[in-house]
């Protein structure tokens, strides 16, 4: 089983304890709320495609954001994470581990373990993001483990391998917990920080201090955050 896969499982399993209630893998949260992973995905696929200058009538010259395609893309792990394990627990596949070992083994996941970065062209990138959307809205019953090759492409595709994911999910977790720490839910939380979102601050921390744990990491965006809040 790979380390890296098995603890973003177990972190992503975690932060869905806190954030919904142990109930979550029955598709309801502890205040009674429905839970649509399917959903989460293909919206946050919506906005990954803004990260590309599409529209043909308007800014056509822009470069691709790639570094926000990156975050988006993470963004979007989390939701497929969460939708593989409720779909092990409401299948009785099994648990947290039975997944992440289930992902090390697929022929798949074998392709992001390499050194190569490099972008791929916008519309082909696009085309991706298009099919993980049709996965998950097909009337069909869900084709888990298309969604995961395809997202597997999809990293490689954005410039990203599994040590890349492996940093920016843990950053982006990481940041989840704090904001939820910090009134995300009641509207409280700030997400620019001096013109920057939070999301550019977490990712500028993990890129200058690269053997940073995730416990300093939190530490730091608090320094941050606070630093914010007093001069407000």
């Amino acid at each position: 089983m790979n380390s890296k896969i098995l603890l973003m499982v177990q972190l992503q399993n975690q932060l869905n304890d806190a954030t919904n209630g142990e109930e979550w893998v029955k598709g309801i949260t502890k205040n009674k709320k429905l839970i649509n992973w399917k959903r989460c995905i293909y919206m946050e696929c919506a906005e990954m495609i803004d990260s590309f200058p599409w529209k043909h009538w308007k800014n056509i010259e822009l470069e691709p954001d790639w570094d926000n395609l990156q975050i988006e893309v993470v963004d979007v792990w989390h939701f497929i994470i969460s939708l593989g394990i409720e779909n092990y627990f409401k299948t009785m596949r099994g648990g947290v581990e039975d997944l992440a070992n289930d992902i090390s083994e697929m022929d798949s996941f074998a392709r992001i373990e390499t050194d190569s970065l490099d972008f791929a062209e916008q519309n082909e990138v696009i085309e991706k993001v298009e099919d993980i959307m049709r996965t998950v809205l097909a009337k069909e019953k869900l084709a888990l483990e298309e969604l995961f090759a395809e997202f597997f492409d999809l990293v490689i595709m954005s410039g990203l391998n599994l040590d890349a994911l492996y940093r920016l999910y843990v950053g982006k977790n990481i940041l989840n917990q704090f904001r939820q720490d910090n009134g995300y839910k009641d509207g409280s939380y700030i997400k620019v920080w001096d013109g920057e979102e939070d999301n550019v601050v977490m990712k500028r921390i993990w890129e200058e201090n690269g053997d940073i744990t995730p416990e300093k990491l939190y530490h730091e965006l608090e320094k941050s955050y606070l630093a914010l809040t007093k001069s407000e």
